[in-house]
């Protein structure tokens, strides 16, 4: 396969048609020498049954000789159109399934508010399925159905154009058929498509969910509603079945009606003897066998316009995700070569909707200092770090990484540069070094397993990981489910510290973890510090007193700012926070 970049990849039907040209054009090719072959074969049909039927029946094998190689030919060219065709579909959804997950790479909050994972799944796995059976089969059965039409119409005109106007008495009861179906399996599988998502997106939310959904003991609910989803999938599925089980049988009985007018007809014209304006039993036989083999893609032809409406379908679904708007853009200045990891925000200021969230935040970090945000619970201090991190769309001109707009910078400098703890650790269903490892190249060689233990020493989860049945192999489960919330929280700051970024963001690493682990994994942020620029986001003064810098946010606004004793001698909402958090230690002492 191609090595490929998937962002310059087309995106449409046409552009990937074209992209595969060459490989269509082959199978184009070996296709009409097939039909040009069954052509001939009819033709020589004709010679060996008039020599059978005539003076010299002992010459009879010569046609036979040619058909019998003809055939092998007709074997292999046949063979070879369904290598080059079939193939050519499976390389548009390959490429297309790179396409699709560079495209969700790309896409931000904005979109997957509005799309459920189980939905993108459903258009990930079935919807690209149709659309490989589109650049498939589909390509190949209107490119079969048109040659075959051409190779049998030559040899049906040739023999009697009577005959053959005849034997096409039920082509406009077809073209109505086939336009009418085509119309209704195009919307019939639109709807089939959809209720397939939703049916995949509660799948995955009850999966997701499960053990909220037995602590609750609301299965019973649950299976209600996966059951009303269920039958309206049942019921799109069924019409969609219905439909396609009466379409062949109707083309097929139309067609029949064309073989019947044929043996009506050209059995009078048989009786009349070529002398008298007939035809001879040769022309018959040959007829018959272009008739036939023209009768088959017309009933197959049904089932093409189900695969090429499904295909159509099911690519108009894909494009909801192609044609989607990133809210966020790489920036165009080439990406720095030596990064100090001076941050500062001016002005920043972002809302969700009419909600304002940060209001007009300022602060100057230098390269290798620490800051404290602190705040009370919706004050803004996340959004502050996704702004940061810029995974939300930061305004222009609000943040700047040695002086350089971050909207400026391009995103693989920028997430290189700045390495982000997520407050919600996530964790892949894998091995818990590979999970640490994530953003290392190759995480299974040596110095990279001397890397995640380190980092899995420095984040205070080095004994707890070995301890584990098959220590750092041991597969933490979907979502690091096999994992308590403490660990699953410092095997994700060990990920971020593994990966060892100029600016290094986290965001509430300790709101999991005892008193005991919360002083060791503060002395290791501690000595990050002195290595990088830190902004910890932190609603517990003793891990806030460890950092240079302190901003207290209320409301969005910053509200405070200065190191620990300033903020304790100005008695504000720093202090109030030091001192509730004094007594609630003195109580659970």
């Amino acid at each position: 396969m191609t090595v490929f970049d998937p962002s310059k990849l087309p995106a449409t039907m046409s552009g990937q048609f074209r992209r595969h040209l060459p490989q269509y054009l082959n199978g184009v090719v070996v296709l009409a020498l097939f039909q040009i072959a069954m052509n001939r074969i009819d033709w020589l049909s004709k010679s060996a049954i008039d020599l059978l039927f005539g003076a010299t029946p002992q010459l009879a094998y010569r046609p036979a000789l040619w058909i019998l190689g003809l055939a092998i030919a007709a074997f292999f060219s046949r063979v070879a159109s369904r290598f080059f065709i079939f193939n050519a579909g499976r390389d548009v959804e390959y490429e297309m399934r790179a396409v699709l997950l560079d495209r969700l790479h790309k896409l931000g909050t904005a979109f997957y508010r509005k799309m459920s994972s189980g939905e993108i799944m459903s258009r990930a796995t079935s919807d690209l399925a149709q659309v490989r059976l589109l650049y498939g089969f589909g390509i190949l059965n209107v490119v079969n159905v048109v040659f075959a039409f051409a190779s049998a119409l030559q040899v049906m005109l040739h023999i009697s154009w009577r005959l053959t106007l005849v034997s096409f008495v039920t082509v406009p009861v077809l073209t109505v058929v086939t336009r009418s179906f085509s119309r209704q399996m195009f919307l019939r599988t639109k709807e089939n498509q959809a209720a397939l998502g939703k049916l995949a997106s509660a799948m995955q939310s009850n999966l997701a969910g499960i053990r909220v959904v037995r602590s609750f003991a609301l299965e019973k609910q649950e299976r209600k509603r996966f059951d009303a989803i269920n039958k309206e999938y049942l019921t799109a599925s069924l019409g969609l079945a219905r439909m396609r089980g009466s379409m062949g049988p109707m083309l097929g009985a139309a067609s029949a009606g064309g073989v019947l007018a044929f043996f009506w007809y050209g059995s009078s014209l048989l009786l009349r003897g070529a002398d008298d304006g007939g035809i001879t039993k040769g022309d018959f036989f040959a007829f018959s066998m272009a008739l036939g083999r023209m009768t088959w893609p017309i009933i197959a032809m049904g089932f093409a316009i189900s695969i090429l409406q499904r295909g159509r379908a099911g690519f108009l679904r894909l494009q909801e995700i192609f044609l989607a708007q990133p809210d966020i853009v790489s920036g165009g200045l080439p990406a720095p070569k030596h990064v100090q990891g001076s941050l500062k925000a001016c002005g920043l200021s972002f809302s969700h909707g009419d909600h304002k969230v940060l209001d007009d935040v300022t602060f100057d970090l230098r390269a290798g200092e620490s800051l404290a945000i602190v705040g009370r619970t919706g004050s803004g201090k996340t959004t502050l770090a996704l702004l940061l991190a810029r995974l939300l769309p930061t305004p222009r001109g609000a943040i700047r990484i040695d002086g350089n707009d971050i909207c400026d910078l391009p995103l693989s400098a920028l997430r290189s540069i700045v390495g982000y703890a997520q407050q919600d650790a996530f964790l892949f269903s894998t091995t818990v070094s590979r999970n640490i490892g994530f953003a290392l190249d190759d995480p299974d060689s040596p110095e990279s397993m001397d890397r995640i233990r380190d980092a899995a020493r420095e984040a205070q989860v080095l004994e707890e990981a070995l301890g584990l049945p098959e220590q750092f192999d041991t597969v933490v489960g979907e979502r690091g489910v096999q994992l308590s919330g403490g660990q699953r929280q410092r095997i994700a700051l060990a990920r971020a510290l593994a990966w060892t970024p100029k600016i290094l963001i986290l965001d509430d690493p300790l709101s999991a973890v005892d008193a005991k682990t919360e002083a060791a994994i503060l002395d290791a942020i501690e000595r990050q510090s002195k290595q990088r620029t830190v902004v910890l986001i932190t609603h517990r003064v003793a891990a806030a007193a460890r950092c240079g810098q302190i901003l207290v946010l209320d409301e969005g606004k910053v509200m405070e700012r200065g190191t620990h004793e300033q903020l304790l001698a100005n008695k504000g909402i720093y202090a109030s926070f030091a001192e509730e958090q004094r007594v609630e230690g003195e109580l659970a002492a």
